[in-house]
Parts: structure tokens; sequence; C-alpha cells
């Protein structure tokens, strides 16, 4: 099937949304045509009419370019009709299959990670794991992850009802800080010998981690090192489902 025509010189004018949108900030006429590729006397007439509609608003100060009323009223509307567990789950056999392992959806829930759904790998993980299960904070990877990311307060509270201490040594607090840093997380031998797991995040627009996506196997045979292929797999998949909520830098 042949593409379907478009208009160009809407393709053209919208280069400079995002070029606005790469930038994440206001900006000179300059220098918004720089990251469009186009000269700033082409660029401006778009930037005049997409003014016009609320895309665009100029500050009358600086003479800088943001986005405008329609824009922010536009992207809050997107922010309510999309379902990030559902974005994450519609694509998960495939990538079971490229990661070769388990592979699972996690969210933050009353009592802490919780998995809400799971797809079977080539590789078979005797783990006794199904929808709804709450993970351990320290011994899993999508705990980990989760304790990184997610306000201390609600991370101390699900440690005290998993019946831990309540209580981030130094020791875990470097870890945590590490995860941050990689984005991203790792365990071998965790809460069940034998079994590891990667785990990566899910932000929306505003950076804000969602969702944790998982994949966990056999010691053996699942390569978690950060650079090794089912690590890549998993960060591209969260990084597409990241981008698709609005992150910015995903």
């Amino acid at each position: 099937m042949s593409e379907s025509r478009g208009i160009q010189s809407i393709e053209v004018g919208g280069t400079l949304l995002l070029a606005l949108a790469h930038l994440g900030r206001p900006a000179p006429l300059k220098d918004l045509a720089r990251e469009a590729g186009m000269v700033p006397a082409k660029a401006h007439p778009y930037l005049v009419s997409f003014g016009k509609i609320g895309l665009i608003q100029q500050d009358p100060g600086t003479g800088y370019y943001g986005l405008g009323p329609l824009a922010l009223q536009l992207g809050l509307i997107s922010l309510q009709q999309v379902d990030p567990i559902r974005l994450a789950t519609a694509d998960l056999p495939r990538l079971a299959q490229a990661v070769g392992h388990t592979v699972g959806v996690a969210i933050w829930g009353n009592r802490g990670p919780t998995f809400v759904r799971l797809e079977d790998g080539p590789t078979a993980v005797h783990v006794h794991m199904r929808h709804g299960t709450v993970v351990a904070i320290r011994g899993t990877a999508s705990g980990r992850l989760f304790a990184a990311f997610m306000p201390r307060e609600q991370v101390l509270h699900a440690l005290e009802l998993e019946g831990e201490d309540p209580h981030i040594s130094q020791r875990f607090e470097a870890e945590l800080r590490r995860i941050r840093e990689r984005r991203f997380a790792s365990i071998t031998d965790g809460t069940v010998k034998g079994v590891s797991a990667l785990a990566a995040p899910v932000v929306d627009g505003f950076g804000k981690m969602v969702l944790a996506i998982t994949a966990i196997g056999p010691s053996a045979s699942l390569d978690v090192d950060e650079e090794g292929p089912a690590a890549k797999e998993l960060v591209k998949y969260a990084q597409g489902i990241s981008a698709q909520l609005g992150a910015l830098n995903p």
C-alpha cells in the first residue's frame, strides 16, 4: 500500500514544532530555524500562522517563541487519553521473543511494586508469579527501580508492609543512586536463587516513573549486563513507551 499523500507545507511547518519540542524551552527565531534546518525568513511566516491558531506564542519582552495555549490544551487532552499500561502491554509478546525470557509490566500499587501483566518467553523460568503479584523492593530489579525513583516515604512504607526494616542503608542508597544515573536496574540471584532480572523505567511527560518493564530468567542464561542484548531490547522498549507518553528524554 502506497503512503497517503499529505500537505507538504504543513509537514515543513511541523519541523518547527518538532524543533521547539526538541529544544524544550522558548527560543529565538534564529535558533528555532537552525534546529528545523531552514533559514529564519522561511521559518517566520509559519510561526506567525501557528501563533494565530494558538500553537505558538511569542513573548513580547524577549521575542522568544514558545508553545501556545492550544498546544498546551492538546497536550493535556493527550495525557488524559493515553493509558500507559495499554501501551506497554500491546507489544509485550514480541518483546518476550526478542529478549528470549519472560517479560512483565509492573506498577507501583498500594503495597509496592505490583505486576499487572506477564508474558512468557521461550526460556522457562520457575517462579510462582501471576498478575497482581507484589514483589520485594530490595530483592528484585523492578523493586529496586521503583525505590530509586519513587518518593522516599512511599518506599519506606512499602518496606514496612513487607515486614522489612523501613530504613535505607548507605550501601542500598549508593545502589539507588547508581540506578538513577543508569536509568536501569538488574539483580542476580535476588529473592529467588537461580533467578535474575532486569528492569527499565517508563516515564511520562512530566518525568515521573509510571511503569517498570522487566525481564526475568534463569541466572544461567539471562545476561544482566547493561550493554547486553537483553538489556538493550528492554531499554529500547521502555524508551519507546515513554516517548508515546510525552517524555522528551526517555
